[in-house]
């Protein structure tokens, strides 16, 4: 018999938020998290603003110890760490140490890479032939798994402890992964999430494909325009989420706060054909991946009350609009409501999807839909389909039963992962 599945722990650390309350309070009044960038001013980048989360030394001491700190250089383990613990202790779980693993407890944490700056730093001293003063960590700080090997060490995890990766898609293709674990049975929790790196060593490649906003350096908090006429690129950003994900039996029995419940997803790829490509999505694959999200779930089109896009502020968002209106068969006035996060964050690459998970979790406990800050001017092309009283530019009160999420990434592949209120 299939498991129910929900949510019982949360943590994030986002540009405009590290942890949960000061997140919730920044989505909820429209808080950004943009901001310059000297370094890259320096470097000469087109775009010189980002979203990175602000990590005080005082919070690091409190995930890490001064011997784990000697040397260390992975901002996405760190974003990893910091968002997966507080997310466990927020679950109510507790760390446990002693010999035993927890066989019933695992985690999918995804991410794009690790340790970009701790590579390159290794890449110079072997360069200049110092081998042997790389450091005993520098293997867990750069392998793709670092992440999910670090937390499961620092909790002592002992089911499935592993990292998916699939570009911006990511964080949304790991809640569906451990959905998919947990529904089947194989684990009673899972630790899902993802982290993205910082860094002109990260971004430099997407400056270099001019998808990035450049045109408002001077004016950081307005550069992220999802769903704007004015939109002129994405804003690079980095951070993590990561969710706790249990069997709502198993959350039951420990009293857990239940904060949504995951009722089905779908994952799939356009497979480079039609208009998609290494860079585009291929419409018929995203319009399949919702439908069949849908189908996953029990529901029908139109139990969906708001939808969180994957929505960059690149001349794909009018298209990615046209593929829900599609795939739902929904238009006008009769279309959900939308959002983007990225209005606030910046593009957080592979921590995207798990950053906007919890801001579509929160949103569904506690009866709000945030607002879409610098879309005054709603592109035409959008609201040839939309109206646009779907597209709130504040936060509205209300009360969302189902909403939709999905990530769209590099590679044509898709993910979309359906939130219900949760009802015993």
């Amino acid at each position: 018999m299939s498991k129910r599945v929900v949510i019982t722990g949360l943590g994030v650390a986002a540009p405009n938020g590290v942890g949960i309350e000061a997140f919730s309070h920044s989505i909820k009044n429209g808080i950004s998290g943009i901001r310059h960038d000297a370094q890259l001013q320096d470097l000469q980048f087109s775009c010189q603003i980002v979203g990175q989360p602000e990590i005080s030394d005082e919070l690091k001491a409190k995930h890490f110890t001064e011997l784990e700190l000697r040397g260390f250089n992975s901002t996405g383990i760190l974003y990893g760490v910091i968002a997966g613990m507080e997310a466990w202790k927020n679950a109510g779980l507790p760390i446990e140490v002693n010999n035993e693993p927890d066989w019933d407890s695992g985690t999918i944490f995804g991410a794009g890479t690790s340790g970009i700056d701790k590579f390159r730093e290794s890449i110079y001293k072997i360069d200049d032939l110092q081998v042997r003063r790389l450091g005993s960590t520098v293997v867990a700080q750069t392998m793709s798994s670092g992440i999910s090997a670090y937390l499961g060490g620092k909790l002592g995890l002992g089911n499935q402890v592993t990292t998916n990766s699939s570009a911006c898609a990511t964080g949304t293709e790991a809640i569906i992964m451990a959905y998919d674990s947990i529904k089947a049975g194989k684990a009673k929790r899972i630790l899902a999430g993802s982290t993205s790196d910082s860094g002109p060593y990260i971004w430099g490649g997407f400056d270099a494909l001019r998808v990035c906003s450049s045109k408002y350096n001077d004016n950081p908090e307005e550069g992220s325009r999802p769903m704007s006429a004015t939109a002129s690129g994405f804003v690079p950003g980095s951070g993590s989420g990561a969710l706790l994900i249990e069997d709502l039996e198993s959350a039951l029995e420990r009293g857990a706060t239940i904060y949504a419940e995951i009722i089905g997803g779908n994952v799939n790829s356009g497979g480079q054909r039609g208009n998609g490509s290494m860079t585009a999505p291929n419409s018929a694959a995203v319009q399949r991946c919702i439908r069949n999200a849908i189908a996953n779930s029990g529901i029908c089109t139109t139990d969906i009350d708001a939808i969180n896009g994957h929505l960059t502020a690149t001349t794909k968002d009018s298209l990615e609009i046209e593929n829900w209106a599609k795939a739902l068969d929904r238009n006008g006035t009769d279309f959900p409501y939308i959002n983007s996060l990225k209005c606030i964050t910046g593009h957080c690459l592979s921590g995207a999807g798990s950053i906007e998970s919890i801001a579509t979790v929160l949103q569904l406990h506690e009866g709000f839909l945030f607002g879409n800050t610098n879309c005054e001017d709603l592109h035409p092309e959008i609201t040839k389909i939309i109206d646009s009283s779907k597209v709130p530019l504040k936060t509205i009160k209300s009360n969302p039963s189902i909403i939709a999420k999905a990530s769209f990434g590099f590679g044509d592949v898709n993910a979309c992962v359906i939130f219900k209120k949760f009802k015993k």
